[in-house]
C-alpha cells in the first residue's frame, strides 16, 4: 500500500490564530460586554484606549481614527499643511505615507534612505529644505526609530512640523522615549498584522497640542463637535468601539509581544549574520521588529527556495515610491535615490511573531544558508 505523505502547512508571515487562542477568553469577554452595551461608535472603550495610548507614549492627547492613512491625512490637515506646501518624506515606505500628502494638495519631496536601517537619511534632509517646505514626515520603518533627536534639531531651526509615521513602530524607542512622542504628531496603525493589531482597521494620532487635537477630533467626525452642528467640512474617520475593546486587551500584552519579537530576531541574527545582511539596532534604539528584514544580492533565489519549502516571505518594498506609476507626475526618475532602489532589489522580510517556534526559525535559517 502506497504511503501518503501529508504536506506541511505553509509557514505564514504572521499567525494570528495562535495569538487569538492564547487570549481568546479575554477577547470574547470584551466583545460580549460591548455587544451587551450596544455602544459601537466613540464609546467609553475608545476613550479609555485613547487615554492608555497617550500615557504609554508620554503625550497628553490621543485620537482614534479609522486608518493610518487617515491619521496622517488628518494630522497634516490639523497643522494647516495645505496646497502648494512641500512635505519631505522617504521613497521607501508603504504608499499611504505619500497618499496622505497628496490628499491635501501638498507636494511630496523625497529623500534617500540609510542603507542599514532603511530609514530616511537625515543628512540629506537638510539639503532638501526649501522656502515651500512646511513639514517632515519620517517613517520608523520595520520597527526601528529614525534619529529623531537630529530630525527635531533640523526642524526647529527651520520652523517645520514633524509628523511621525509610526505605523510599524508601536513600542519602539530611542534613548528611552517612545516613537510617536518626539514630533508634533505621531500616527499609529492597528492593522491586524501590526505589533499591536486589531481585528480590522483602526488607528491613532498622538500629540501634545490640545488646540490641534480639538481640530482633528472635529475633522474625524464630519467637522462636528456636537451632534448635527458642523463647524467645517470634515471626514468620517472614527475608531470603532469593538476595535478599541480588542486593542485594550492586546495592549496589556504588548510589552511581552515586543520582547518575544526581539528574541526571535536575535536568534535569526545569530544564525544568519555571516550569510546575509541582518537588521541593525543603532545605539540608544529599541527595535520592535514589526518586520525582520534581511538583504542579499541573491534575494530572489532565497525567496524561491523558501517558497519551495513552504515558508512565507515578503518583499517590503519592491518598487520605491518615486518609481511608482501613480506618482510619475512628481517628475522623479530611476537613479534619483540609488540607496532605496538598491534596497528594493535586495530586501526580504521573514516570518516573525511572538509565537513563532525557534525550531521553525532554525529551519528557515538553514534554507537561507543553503540558498546563498
Amino acid at each position: 500500500m502506497k504511503k501518503v505523505v501529508q504536506k506541511r502547512q505553509m509557514v505564514p508571515m504572521l499567525d494570528l490564530k495562535i495569538q487569538f487562542q492564547n487570549i481568546k477568553d479575554e477577547i470574547l469577554e470584551a466583545l460580549t460586554e460591548i455587544l451587551v452595551s450596544s455602544q459601537y461608535i466613540l464609546g467609553p472603550r475608545v476613550s479609555e484606549f485613547e487615554r492608555k495610548v497617550a500615557d504609554y507614549i508620554g503625550v497628553s492627547e490621543a485620537i482614534g481614527v479609522a486608518s493610518c492613512t487617515d491619521a496622517l491625512h488628518l494630522s497634516l490637515e490639523g497643522f494647516d499643511i495645505r496646497e502648494g506646501d512641500e512635505v519631505i518624506t522617504t521613497p521607501f515606505t508603504f504608499f499611504a505615507t505619500v497618499e496622505a500628502i497628496i490628499y491635501i494638495g501638498a507636494k511630496p519631496v523625497f529623500v534617500d534612505i540609510e542603507p542599514d536601517t532603511f530609514n530616511i537619511d537625515i543628512n540629506q534632509v537638510k539639503e532638501t529644505i526649501t522656502e515651500k517646505t512646511k513639514a517632515i514626515l519620517p517613517v520608523h520603518l520595520y520597527g526601528h526609530t529614525v534619529d529623531m533627536e537630529e530630525m527635531l534639531s533640523i526642524a526647529k531651526r527651520q520652523g517645520l512640523k514633524v509628523i511621525e509615521d509610526c505605523a510599524q513602530a508601536f513600542g519602539a524607542e530611542l534613548s528611552g522615549k517612545k516613537a510617536g512622542g518626539f514630533g508634533d504628531a505621531g500616527c499609529f496603525s492597528f492593522y491586524p498584522s501590526k505589533n499591536l493589531g486589531g481585528y480590522g482597521d483602526g488607528e491613532m494620532i498622538v500629540l501634545r497640542d490640545s488646540q490641534v487635537a480639538g481640530t482633528i477630533r472635529k475633522l474625524r467626525n464630519h467637522g462636528s463637535k456636537e451632534s448635527y452642528i458642523h463647524e467645517r467640512v470634515g471626514f468620517n474617520s472614527r475608531l470603532d468601539e469593538i476595535q478599541a475593546g480588542i486593542l485594550l486587551v492586546k495592549m496589556k500584552h504588548i510589552e511581552e509581544f515586543n520582547k518575544e519579537r526581539r528574541r526571535k530576531a536575535e536568534l535569526y541574527t545569530q544564525l544568519l549574520s555571516d550569510k546575509v545582511t541582518c537588521p541593525v539596532e543603532k545605539k540608544g534604539a529599541y527595535h520592535v521588529y514589526h518586520q525582520y528584514t534581511i538583504r542579499s544580492p541573491q534575494r530572489d533565489e532565497v525567496q524561491k527556495r523558501l517558497r519551495e519549502k513552504g515558508i512565507s516571505s515578503v518583499v517590503y518594498y519592491p518598487v520605491p515610491l518615486h518609481l511608482q506609476e501613480a506618482l510619475r507626475f512628481l517628475g522623479y526618475k530611476k537613479g534619483d535615490f540609488p540607496v532605496a532602489e538598491k534596497a528594493s532589489q535586495e530586501v526580504l522580510s521573514l516570518p516573525i511573531y511572538p509565537e513563532l517556534k525557534e525550531s521553525v526559525i532554525e529551519e528557515i535559517a538553514e534554507i537561507i544558508r543553503q540558498a546563498v
